[in-house]
C-alpha cells in the first residue's frame, strides 16, 4: 500500500518564521533583553515613586469617639472593603500615618487626641468626619465642653461633611487625600509641614455657684421613711438610725452655712 506525504501548506520561509514566533511564546531559555526600552526600563522620579508608596499605603489609625465611627467601622467589612486602597487599620499610633476623626470631640478628649497625632509618624494626615469634628455640628450651640471643631488643634487635610457621612465619602475624602499625596515633593516638605493652627477665642462665660450640691442625697427624706408614714405603717425607727439622720441633717446644715458665708464674703 502506497502513503502519502502531505505537502506542507507553508513554504520554508513561513515554517522559519513560525518556528521563531514559538520561540518567542514559549521560550526554553530566560528572554533576554529586547530591543524595546519601554518593556526594560522603568523611568520615573523619585518623588513619584515614593509617594505612589505612601499613598498606596496609608494605614489609619482605628480611632473614634461617637456615632460617625460606626460608618468608619462599616467600611472596613466586606461591603466597601477598603483594603482595596491599601489600608490596614492599624492599633497603634506607632504603626499608623493617617487618623479619621470620627465623632465628637470635647475638651476631655482633646488631649488624648493630640498625644495620639504626636506619637504617629510623619509624615501624616488628619481626616475631619463629620459635621461635629469640623464646627462642633449639633453640641456648637449650647455644649460647655465640645470643640468646635478639631483644626483648632490639629491640622486637617480633609474634610468630610455629613452628620453622619456614609461610607462612599470616606472613600471620596482617601481619594483626594491620594492625589494631594501624589503631589507632594521631597524638596518642599520643610515648607509644608504643618504649622501651628491653633485658634481660639476667649470665653465670656462666668463661673457660678453650681446648682447640684449633693445635700438632697441627706435629706431626711431620703435616710428614712417621714415620721407619720413610719408611724402609720408601723415601722420602728432604731436609736442608732436617729441618731444617724441627725448627725446628717446637722453635717448638710454646716455645710450649707460654710457655703454661704464664702460667698458673701467673696
Amino acid at each position: 500500500m502506497t502513503s502519502y506525504i502531505p505537502a506542507s501548506a507553508n513554504p520554508p520561509g513561513d515554517r522559519q518564521s513560525l518556528e521563531q514566533e514559538s520561540a518567542i511564546i514559549n521560550p526554553i531559555e530566560y528572554p533576554g533583553v529586547t530591543q524595546q526600552l519601554s518593556e526594560n526600563v522603568i523611568l520615573t522620579t523619585v518623588d513619584d515613586l515614593y509617594n505612589w508608596a505612601r499613598l498606596s499605603s496609608l494605614w489609619p489609625l482605628l480611632y473614634g469617639t461617637a456615632c460617625c465611627f460606626i460608618e468608619f467601622a462599616a467600611l472596613i467589612g466586606s461591603r466597601f472593603d477598603f483594603d482595596r486602597f491599601g489600608l490596614i487599620p492599624r492599633s497603634s499610633p506607632r504603626q499608623a500615618d493617617l487618623i479619621i476623626l470620627a465623632g465628637t470631640l470635647n475638651m476631655k478628649m482633646s488631649q488624648p487626641t493630640m498625644r495620639l497625632y504626636e506619637q504617629m509618624p510623619d509624615p501624616k494626615y488628619v481626616i475631619a468626619m463629620g459635621a461635629c469634628m469640623i464646627t462642633g455640628g449639633m453640641f456648637s450651640a449650647d455644649s460647655p465642653t465640645a470643640v468646635r471643631g478639631a483644626d483648632k488643634i490639629l491640622p486637617i487635610d480633609v474634610y468630610i461633611p455629613g452628620c453622619p457621612p456614609r461610607p462612599e465619602a470616606i472613600m471620596d475624602a482617601i481619594i483626594k487625600l491620594r492625589k494631594k499625596i501624589s503631589a507632594e515633593s521631597l524638596q518642599e516638605r520643610g515648607e509644608r509641614e504643618p504649622t501651628h493652627r491653633f485658634y481660639t477665642i476667649s470665653h465670656q462665660m462666668k463661673p457660678v455657684e453650681p446648682p447640684l450640691k449633693g445635700i438632697y442625697l441627706n435629706s431626711p427624706s431620703r435616710q428614712a421613711p417621714p415620721a407619720e408614714l413610719a408611724e402609720a405603717l408601723g415601722i420602728p425607727v432604731s436609736d442608732a438610725l436617729q441618731a444617724r439622720q441627725n448627725k446628717s441633717v446637722e453635717a448638710a446644715e454646716e455645710r450649707q452655712r460654710n457655703s454661704s458665708g464664702a460667698m458673701g464674703s467673696s
